[in-house]
Order: C-alpha cells, then sequence, then structure tokens
C-alpha cells in the first residue's frame, strides 16, 4: 500500500493523509512574497520613475518653485558640456586602473597566503582597511598626503619622486594619489574572494602538474587560473560597481580639484544637483551613468556565464 493510501484515525473517521515532501500550492507564495514587493517597488521602482520625470523638467528645490516642463533640453545639454565629457574621461582612468591594480594585486596576495602558516593570522590582518569607511579612509591618507607633516609626502620628496608642491595640490598626482587610497582599501576584498576561489582548486590536479615537472607559476597558470575564473569575474563586476559610482575617497580628498583633475563624473553629478540645485541636468546625468553602469554590468556577467560551461566541459574531460 502507498503512502497515499494510508489513512490515520481521527475524530471516530479515517481520513487519507497527505504525502509527505508534497510541493506547496503556489498560491500561497503571492501573499507572502506581495509585502517585499511592494516594499522594493517603493524604493526603487518609485524614485527611478521620478528621476525619469526630472529628467524632462526644470525642478526647483525652493517652497512653491515651479517644475517647468522643458522636453531634451536637459539631455542636449550633455552633448555641448565639456566637463560632463571629461568627467567621463577621468572615471574611465580612475576605475581602469584601481581594476586593475587591485585584481592583480589582489590575486598575487590570495596566492602568498593560500595554505600558509600563518593564513588565519594575514586575513585578519588584510580585513583591517575595509573595516574603515571610505571617508574616514580618505581623511587618513590626507593627512598621510599632507605637505607639511604627511609622511608619505616627506618620504616622496625625499626619493626625489616629487619635485615641488603637494601631492594632493598638483594636477598631475592628485588622481593617483586617490587611486592608492582605494587600491590599499579594496584589494583586500578582491584576496578574499580569489583566495575563496583558490580553496577549490583540485588537489590531484595541482599534484598532477608538479609530477610533470610544472613549477608554482606554471602550475599556477595552467591549473590554478581556469578554476578560479568565476572568482575573477565576480571581484571585477563588485569592483567595477563600486568604481563606478565612487565619490567618497574624493570629496574627503579633493573635493575635485585642483583644475577639476579629479573632477570624475559621480563627483560632477554631485556638484550639479546639491551645489548648483540643477536638479533636473542632474537626473539626466544620473540616467547617463546608471545605463553605462547597467550595460557594462551585464556584459561582465555574460561573461561569467559563458566562462562557467566552458570550465565545466574542460573538467569533464579530464575526467
Amino acid at each position: 500500500m502507498s503512502v497515499a493510501d494510508s489513512t490515520v484515525s481521527g475524530s471516530g473517521q479515517d481520513r487519507p493523509t497527505r504525502p509527505p515532501n508534497k510541493e506547496q500550492p503556489r498560491r500561497f507564495l503571492v501573499p507572502l512574497l506581495l509585502p517585499a514587493v511592494i516594499l522594493l517597488a517603493l524604493l526603487s521602482i518609485y524614485p527611478f520613475v521620478w528621476l525619469i520625470y526630472m529628467s524632462f523638467n526644470a525642478v526647483g528645490l525652493a517652497p512653491g518653485a515651479p517644475n517647468e516642463f522643458v522636453g531634451l533640453d536637459n539631455w542636449s545639454k550633455l552633448f555641448g558640456d565639456s566637463q560632463y565629457w571629461a568627467s567621463w574621461g577621468i572615471l574611465a582612468k580612475y576605475s581602469g586602473v584601481s581594476m586593475v591594480l587591485e585584481v592583480g594585486l589582489g590575486t598575487l596576495l590570495a596566492v602568498l597566503i593560500n595554505r600558509s602558516k600563518h593564513e588565519k593570522l594575514l586575513i585578519t590582518i588584510l580585513l583591517m582597511p575595509m573595516m574603515m569607511a571610505p571617508v574616514v579612509a580618505g581623511l587618513l591618507w590626507q593627512y598621510l598626503y599632507n605637505g607639511t607633516f604627511g609622511w608619505y609626502f616627506w618620504l616622496l620628496r625625499s626619493l626625489g619622486l616629487l619635485d615641488g608642491g603637494t601631492i594632493l595640490g598638483s594636477s598631475d598626482h592628485a588622481l593617483w594619489a586617490i587611486v592608492a587610497v582605494d587600491v590599499w582599501e579594496w584589494t583586500p576584498l578582491v584576496a578574499l574572494i580569489v583566495l575563496s576561489g583558490l580553496k577549490l582548486v583540485p588537489t590531484d590536479q595541482l599534484e598532477a602538474s608538479w609530477m610533470d615537472g610544472a613549477g608554482p607559476v606554471r602550475s599556477f597558470f595552467q591549473v590554478a587560473l581556469p578554476s578560479i575564473k568565476s572568482s575573477l569575474l565576480i571581484a571585477i563586476l563588485l569592483r567595477f560597481m563600486d568604481n563606478i559610482r565612487i565619490i567618497d575617497h574624493f570629496i574627503a580628498l579633493t573635493g575635485g580639484g585642483p583644475a577639476n583633475s579629479t573632477k570624475l563624473l559621480p563627483l560632477y553629478l554631485y556638484e550639479q544637483s546639491f551645489s548648483f540645485f540643477e536638479l533636473g541636468y542632474g537626473s539626466s546625468i544620473a540616467l547617463t551613468l546608471l545605463l553605462v553602469t547597467i550595460l557594462l554590468g551585464k556584459f561582465v556577467v555574460a561573461t561569467f556565464e559563458e566562462r562557467e560551461p566552458k570550465i565545466a566541459k574542460k573538467d569533464e574531460e579530464l575526467v
């Protein structure tokens, strides 16, 4: 007799029992998820729709200020705004250099820490910069860069790498100084992600590579690297999403100066919206930034999805 046919006694009569692990009706999912869906809609969809509305209007902040419909004026203004395009260039330069350094140094740190004698202690030390708020990290490095008592300023002057002026006061050095702050604070995140991927590298494949006479470098590129490509792509995606909207370090260190050499797009957006109160124009800038972020994010995710089947297929062939 099957479980479905079995009966239990209750209240003087037999009734059929429900088979174990039976899937619950999907109609219960709607009332359970509806409060969360409504909350997410209020927090994300409504502001997004309002952002689109403001991009076609001249929005004032003063009480009773009229919201005048201007059509595509805010969008057409973007094409003739030289600072808008210069801010895109600064953002691309900052994000590209930061991600290359963070991914490269993070991978190197993960390889050095993996299976070392003091791995737990090194991971604890590695986490310390990440525990600091970005604004606090910016203020800390502002003291280190200070032209009067900053230790890094003194070191660079002693080595002859800084001829005159200050680090943050030079348009040639300010952007790279902020890149150093970002690399210092967020390289540990990449290292932890890559380290988690290294823990999943098959030991038998590494041992087989060593038996074939491959050295540590060759074993890493031939065995470990294909296995941690997913971890690397996740790290790149996370850092890209963070770098393209970075503003904390720039406000704390330079405020966009000197001579707008560090005024990247998020900072320019902040300036237009909350310093000049051009909320309509700022909304159009925000939407372009959002669109580029979504497109590049989808590209990274698509690359991640394409890599996964190739890695799985390669593992099946080895087996």
